[in-house]
């Protein structure tokens, strides 16, 4: 890990050392949180002080860095008005939700992320910025992963319910957010290495490209292990996307103006749909393949859920106002299993509608790179169809402050390159 990052530094002499702060928040939520790693108390009400004492810092450095490159926020925020419209309808539906004060609590974490993707928007190129959060990601959780699981698996492995065998977690707090880091870090990978093979992307020293290919190589054998059907599907959905937009670009084939927006709107409804169905027609295609039909659980899950959704369909029962320990310990779950579910259940139909507004607008910036920056847009775009994918069975939809969530919210604001490189005051 420290040899891959001592020359990933080298080469990335264009970003600031304020960009390590949005990496510090990457590698945060995309691993289990430090009220586990430390065995402190934790109550799902009212979360681990650990955790709070790390975060509250977090923000306000990333309010310090801001302020200190005379950051352009009104600009940003007319560039992004349907993420914050979103994040401020979370903010106005803790009115409603039955235990408002930690509603709130959970809902500074949005706010953290909104900061993390502004300090990223605030470097010289945003893209660049991304680029080199995706391979300090990869090259410090992968590694680390691995020697969870095979040296200290009281920490990288946990017991499965469904199965009743071992499963692998890595640095994550489930299987599913194993799943979740491969398929990221397996795609970018993936990316990184079809653009050094068409001469866009040349290495910076000689073993970058074996280096590489041996760590989408534990990254793969990572999610094998996770054994995560969810995340399977979604990279596999990816690559043929990823295949897909490279064949039209070869044959010169135009992609129609909204033909992105309408492949996710298409999978929003089938998402959205699905749990009140009790997906009878995705499990009818599970079954027919040798699957369980039942999603491993899923639609009991759901069908437990919906009396609680159906009570308060439009708006929803609060942001972070449904799970407490005794809602957990009724559904035995934490989650829903259904990004969609999950969402109207927090923030009714409006949250549902508002969310995909979000993510079509940012189908629409991702479509028009495809055609000023075919690596940038199709890296974007295969990323927004593969979570779009993943929340038909997994819930990462709901909150901006998930890893894959965050990874989208980073595209979506860091869209206009170079927009406030005049503000960027390095620190």
């Amino acid at each position: 890990m420290l040899f891959l990052l001592r020359f990933e530094r080298r080469r990335a002499r264009d970003v600031t050392n304020a960009l390590w702060i949005p990496l510090i928040w990457v590698l945060y939520i995309a691993s289990k949180p430090l009220g586990t790693w430390f065995r402190s108390s934790t109550i799902i009400e009212y979360g681990s002080p650990l955790d709070r004492a790390f975060l509250i810092p977090l923000m306000l450095i990333s309010l310090l860095i801001l302020i200190k490159r005379k950051f352009d926020w009104r600009s940003a925020i007319r560039e992004n008005k349907w993420l914050i419209i979103l994040v401020c309808f979370m903010l106005v539906s803790i009115l409603w939700s039955s235990i408002p004060y930690i509603s709130f609590k959970r809902w500074t974490r949005e706010l953290v992320a909104i900061l993390m993707a502004f300090i990223v928007l605030s470097e010289a190129s945003p893209r660049r910025a991304i680029e080199v959060i995706f391979r300090r990601m990869t090259y410090i959780l992968i590694p680390f992963s691995i020697l969870l699981i095979k040296y200290f698996p009281i920490y990288g492995r946990m017991y499965n319910p469904f199965t009743g065998k071992e499963t692998w977690t890595g640095v994550a707090q489930q299987k599913n957010g194993l799943g979740i880091l491969c398929v990221i870090a397996g795609f970018s990978l993936i990316w990184s290495l079809i653009k050094r093979m068409q001469g866009n992307n040349p290495p910076f020293w000689k073993y970058q490209t074996p280096a590489e290919l041996f760590l989408l190589a534990l990254t793969l054998y990572l999610l094998r292990g996770a054994e995560s059907a969810s995340s399977n599907v979604a990279l596999a959905v990816g690559m043929i996307g990823y295949l897909g937009f490279y064949l039209m670009k070869k044959k010169r084939i135009r992609m129609r103006s909204h033909a992105l927006a309408t492949i996710v709107t298409i999978i929003i409804i089938i998402g959205t749909i699905a749990p009140f169905t009790s997906a009878s027609f995705i499990g009818s295609f599970a079954g027919s393949v040798g699957r369980d039909s039942t999603l491993t659980g899923r639609t009991d899950i759901w069908n437990a859920i919906l009396p609680f959704v159906k009570h308060r369909l439009l708006l929803g029962l609060g942001f972070g106002g449904f799970w407490t320990s005794q809602t957990t310990e009724a559904i035995q779950v934490n989650q829903s299993h259904n990004g969609y579910l999950e969402l109207i259940l927090a923030l009714g139909f409006v949250g549902l509608v508002l969310f995909s507004i979000f993510l079509l607008s940012s189908c629409r910036k991702a479509q028009q790179n495809l055609s000023s920056d075919f690596d940038w847009g199709v890296i974007w775009a295969c990323n927004l169809v593969m979570f779009v994918i993943h929340n038909i069975s997994e819930a990462s939809l709901n909150d901006l402050a998930t890893f894959f969530a965050t990874m989208i919210v980073f595209f979506s604001v860091s869209s206009k390159n170079g927009a406030h490189s005049e503000v960027c005051n390095p620190i």
